[in-house]
């Protein structure tokens, strides 16, 4: 019998270490080099492009060795292309004068492209608290969206995600923050520009923020007042104050001129007195509550010494 020769189609290293959707993604995906004036921005990108010295050392890379790290754009029904991950690469191109730039094309919804230009930029070497409070806010809706649309198969509606865990819970997993952590950025959302430019500038610390981020618009804009006028910011303890009189509906101009004016513990004028400056009035076997005892009790002596004093005076 002769041997039959049959045609057999050998399974490629890709096809043995990949499944059939990721196969079926990457023939999806093609890297095009897109001229810059046809990428749009991403719409309400909460990530600022900042001329700092990261931005600097990114231009003379790309001007010594080229863009080497391709951008993410999706299509556009118009045939433009929108920015996913690289806005500071086309930043950077555009300041050298490069016309065109190196960029993977996925086909995405709306709602992955924020998931992933959120993500994205989380490697970012500094993210501010602003950048961080609304990126959380919009991963968290995009999650939720998509949470709220189940498989045929799948009754399940807004609020679960596909493993049955609140979409908070999800994003608090994959990004490395409790749930709590997360909803407080998110509170800063509420705070007007000038307040959250305070948090951004270490200004007003986190705490304090998320507390004023619970007043009412009007609210805030008369704090700000206050706070421009006499020179001074919140501390927890005044922010939660006035939290409180905000909810009960008592949160004027003059309860906060009264919360703002009151010196806070930090504020409180000190008088320090290093070691090294009284230690050698002092036996070296004595501690630093001994030479604070031993201060207060030639003070108190000294302080009667002059009351004695003036009443022989008079």
């Amino acid at each position: 019998m002769a041997n039959s020769k049959t045609n057999i189609k050998l399974p490629t290293v890709d096809d043995l270490f990949t499944t059939q959707a990721e196969r079926e993604g990457m023939n999806g995906e093609r890297v095009q080099l897109i001229p810059i004036e046809n990428i749009q921005d991403f719409p309400n990108h909460p990530f600022q492009i900042r001329k700092d010295e990261a931005m600097q050392r990114m231009v003379e890379s790309i001007a010594e060795n080229g863009v080497r790290i391709p951008g993410l754009v999706r299509p556009l029904p118009n045939g433009q292309y929108q920015m996913v991950s690289g806005h500071r690469r086309k930043e950077a191109c555009r300041m050298l004068g490069i016309e065109s730039i190196q960029a993977i094309v996925r086909d995405m919804t709306d709602d992955e492209a924020t998931i992933c230009m959120v993500e994205s930029n989380y490697q970012r070497e500094s993210v501010l608290p602003s950048e961080r409070a609304f990126s959380y806010k919009m991963q968290l809706e995009a999650m939720k969206r998509i949470a709220g649309r189940p498989p045929q198969n799948n009754s399940v509606q807004v609020g679960q995600n596909f493993r049955g865990t609140t979409s908070r819970a999800e994003l608090a997993a994959e990004s490395g923050k409790i749930s709590t952590q997360i909803q407080r950025f998110i509170r800063l959302t509420e705070l007007i520009p000038p307040l959250l430019k305070m948090v951004d500038e270490k200004e007003i610390a986190l705490n304090p923020a998320v507390a004023l981020s619970y007043l009412a618009g009007k609210e805030q804009e008369d704090l700000l007042e206050t706070m421009q006028s006499e020179e001074r910011t919140p501390s927890l303890s005044q922010a939660m104050r006035m939290k409180a009189l905000s909810q009960e509906g008592k949160l004027d101009m003059d309860a906060i001129f009264k919360v703002m004016t009151e010196e806070k513990a930090n504020q409180k004028e000190q008088v320090k007195l290093p070691k090294e400056k009284i230690g050698s009035f002092f036996p070296k076997s004595y501690s630093i509550k001994q030479m604070e005892d031993t201060i207060m009790k030639l003070l108190t002596d000294w302080q009667r010494k002059r009351e004695r004093d003036k009443s022989l005076e008079r």
